[in-house]
């Protein structure tokens, strides 16, 4: 619902200009994936690149929020779920970027699309939002169509693929200690502990993986994957404030799009059958768990409808 102060044409421009960060921050996103591929088939270790992701970025963030800027930026009510959190953020970064050495870029981002269904799976015990029977049959489906992209048992998928499978565990976590974390901490804390923790983590292992890039090209990979990653979170938060999850959360599957034109362009792969059969069941299911989702609170916006 628009606020009373709002418009009707205002609040529909912020829901379109919303949408528009959505999507421009998924091309980020894909961006970032495809310098991490690239640098990790040209012999950078992926903890390396991890490291250049979270480096670059907490860099490029603390201009923008810094406890100048944004006083208190640092004191978080709940400083261990935070910890918890990035370093679930890290663990699934790492994850995807060792398998990302392996797999094609359309495959690990239709795997990940897997985490919404795992959320809501863990929203039950976690959180007490206990799925409803169409809900589980769409998250059902959900899993099937990752183990059509997988093929477990049938030598279709690199054994990589369960890098890609522990990632998207993580980022489930990662996932709902966010939605915890947003009703004590500020986006701009969340985002800073986010970047800060991943760099401190692997700062000890970075003397162990470093290797010095011969050529300006995987300088500036090793950049981009930070940039991408600052610029794309950044506009995540611009886009959750002017429009609500339910609205945003199905354009995050265009990432699928880019991701299959990226390892064309880039690497000359297309994904197989499987692969755009298996997205195809995981993005169908997403999008009617959202519709789900949607519906559970139709009653509750009408309500407050009538109240105003």
């Amino acid at each position: 619902m628009p606020a009373p102060s709002q418009t009707v044409d205002e609040a529909r421009r912020a829901r379109l200009t919303a949408i528009g960060l959505m999507c421009a921050a998924v091309i980020c996103f894909a961006l970032l994936d495809t310098n991490a591929k690239w640098l990790g088939l040209h012999g950078m270790d992926p903890l390396l690149v991890a490291f250049a992701r979270y480096g670059v970025s907490v860099t490029l963030v603390s201009f923008l929020i810094n406890p100048w800027s944004h006083p208190g930026v640092l004191r978080a009510k709940r400083p261990w779920l935070q910890f918890f959190r990035s370093l679930m953020l890290l663990a699934s970064t790492v994850l995807n970027f060792f398998a990302l050495r392996y797999l094609q870029l359309a495959e690990t981002i239709s795997i990940m699309f897997a985490a919404p269904f795992l959320v809501a799976l863990a929203s039950g015990p976690l959180l007490g939002e206990w799925p409803g029977p169409r809900r589980l049959m769409a998250i059902g489906i959900g899993f099937l169509g990752v183990l059509v992209v997988t093929r477990p048992g049938v030598g279709g998928m690199h054994p990589a693929a369960l890098l890609s499978v522990a990632g998207c565990f993580c980022y489930a976590f990662y996932a709902l200690s966010t939605r915890v974390l947003a009703a004590s901490d500020s986006s701009e804390t969340t985002m800073v502990y986010s970047g800060l923790a991943g760099t401190l983590a692997l700062l000890p292992v970075l003397p162990f993986v470093w290797t010095t890039p011969q050529e300006p090209l995987a300088w500036a990979a090793l950049f981009a994957t930070g940039f991408f990653g600052a610029v794309g979170h950044w506009m995540l938060i611009l886009a959750h404030r002017l429009a609500p999850a339910t609205v945003l959360a199905p354009f995050i599957y265009s990432q699928l799009v880019w991701m299959v034109l990226m390892g064309w362009l880039v690497f000359g792969q297309l994904p197989d059958r499987w692969t755009f059969i298996g997205g195809g069941i995981v993005i169908a299911s997403g999008l009617y768990l959202l519709y789900r989702e949607r519906v559970r609170h139709v009653p509750e916006e009408a309500s407050s409808a009538r109240l105003d």
